[in-house]
């Protein structure tokens, strides 16, 4: 390639979303982010928002900022985001509501009155997803049975990232990566699960044709071209599941490994070839989502650094302003007070006050109480390190081998004190790295897209040649085996 293609993605995240420059010259790619905007769901009374026409808005300066240093050069655009929100429109292609975000608690209650109606075993057989109230299905399900009205006149339903590709073309499609988030999808069969949603009266028109990552679904529309001045650029989807997007660009040679995607959330998990829809997955609550190249995610969603964020954002309201490296430093320089806690616990699931719920937490299950901010840090951490060993355990249990190494990607991957934790617990080499994994996946598969690779592999190809990952050898020891047996009994006497 004589001269770097230029590509645009934007990432959407939990806290932010960002505009990101990829260039690339066939086999390195250096990122450059041009736009960042907060991003944080809106309340209005009991409901939860995601302010969608706030983040197009974003999206259109984004574009202008690209545009004004690469105009005609950007190749194409792309958009990855979080999984399962939606968003309905009218026959015209209207929004019909705002679309609520999936912390919102119109689906409280609805795993139970869906199952009620087919049991959970049938709905993992046909969808092979993991069982979170805010997945797609029961999101749907809600409507169903509080305003079926609404239902009753969507002529479309796309995902988040389908309704900014459609708002920058014109084209309505569900992208695979992200609609295998939904539960509304098949995962054995390709196809969306139709028996599924017609038995809890999910009306099955509203879902779209499903594109694979890679597919070009058109030119920008022209009075966006023009405003941006970016007349040339194409759509092509990326994976546009911000995990999806994310494991494309873990840098692997090999094959045995365990991959976190540490963001807001921790998508902990491994790549196969096929689902893995059995008895015993259902058991372990484990998730099957697709990725490019015909792969597929499966793993498990779990809070990542949501109870940290929560507790920055309270310490913050009370004057104490940290960055996250500072945070990090205080938990490195304080105490083992010796506390975990459960970070899938039901308390932890809302915004709030973090650090009083930890300390009530810990309280409850008669361990020491964190007293200082670097002491709750350090209890976020750990507990998290340990929870990547047991989920490390299920794993090569149901896979009935032994998992190498741990790929730790996305802006998690920044936090050093975690990934040595996580090398001790799990006794096995961390590497850290890509930071910006989301936005490179996303870009690389626009590439594909475009002609200039040919597959997941030239991807990661990519991927090792253009960063330089950070290895943290594991120093296991038995301060690390003590605790996590603790981590284990705390989780159990919660649960029970």
């Amino acid at each position: 390639m004589s001269t770097a293609v230029k590509l645009l993605a934007f990432d959407l995240g939990a806290e932010s979303g960002r505009a990101m420059i990829g260039h690339f010259d066939g086999s390195h790619i250096q990122v450059e982010q041009t736009h960042r905007f907060a991003n944080a769901p809106v309340r209005v009374g009991g409901s939860l928002f995601t302010d969608a026409l706030y983040i197009w808005d974003q999206i259109q300066v984004g574009l202008q900022k690209s545009a004004a240093q690469y105009g005609a050069q950007l190749a194409s655009v792309g958009v990855d985001a979080w999984g399962v929100d939606f968003a309905l429109l009218d026959v015209p292609g209207h929004l019909l509501a705002n679309p609520h975000h999936y912390r919102d608690h119109r689906t409280d209650g609805m795993i139970e009155l869906a199952c009620s109606r087919v049991p959970k075993d049938e709905i993992y057989a046909q969808t092979g997803n993991q069982f979170i109230q805010f997945n797609t299905l029961f999101q749907l399900f809600s409507l169903v049975k509080h305003n079926p009205q609404t239902l009753q006149t969507a002529k479309s339903l796309l995902m988040l990232p389908d309704l900014f590709h459609f708002w920058l073309c014109g084209e309505k499609a569900n992208e695979y990566s992200v609609a295998t988030t939904s539960q509304c999808y098949n995962q054995l069969k390709r196809d969306w699960a139709w028996e599924l949603l017609a038995r809890l009266d999910i009306p099955a028109g509203i879902f779209q044709p499903v594109v694979q990552p890679g597919q070009k679904l058109g030119k920008l529309h022209p009075w966006i071209a023009e405003t941006a001045g970016c007349l040339k650029a194409a759509v092509v989807v990326p994976a546009s599941h911000d995990t999806g997007s994310a494991v494309t660009a873990v840098p692997v040679n090999e094959s045995d490994f365990m991959y976190v995607s540490s963001g807001t959330w921790s998508l902990v998990g491994v790549e196969l070839d096929q689902p893995i829809i059995t008895a015993e997955s259902l058991a372990f609550n484990l998730t099957n989502e697709g990725n490019p190249g015909g792969r597929t995610r499966f793993l498990k969603v779990v809070p990542g650094m949501w109870l940290l964020q929560q507790s920055k954002h309270e310490w913050s309201r009370a004057g104490r302003e940290y960055s996250y490296e500072e945070l990090t430093c205080l938990a490195d320089g304080a105490p083992e007070c010796g506390s975990v806690v459960d970070i899938t616990a039901p308390e932890f699931i809302d915004p709030g006050d973090m650090p009083t719920r930890i300390r009530n937490f810990c309280r409850k299950t008669n361990q020491p109480i964190p007293q200082t901010d670097g002491e709750v840090v350090r209890c976020i951490l750990e507990s998290l390190a340990y929870h990547y060993r047991s989920l490390l355990e299920d794993f090569e249990y149901l896979l009935g081998k032994r998992l190498s190494v741990i790929h730790i990607i996305g802006g998690g991957s920044k936090n050093s004190l975690l990934n040595q934790m996580t090398a001790n617990c799990v006794n096995r080499p961390v590497i850290a790295g890509p930071v910006e994994a989301t936005a490179v996946g996303n870009l690389l598969m626009q590439a594909l897209g475009l002609g200039y690779l040919s597959s997941v592999g030239e991807i990661r190809s990519v991927v090792r040649n253009s960063f330089q990952p950070n290895i943290f050898e594991p120093h296991h020891s038995a301060r690390w085996e003590d605790g996590y047996q603790r981590y284990c009994r705390v989780s159990r006497i919660h649960r029970n």
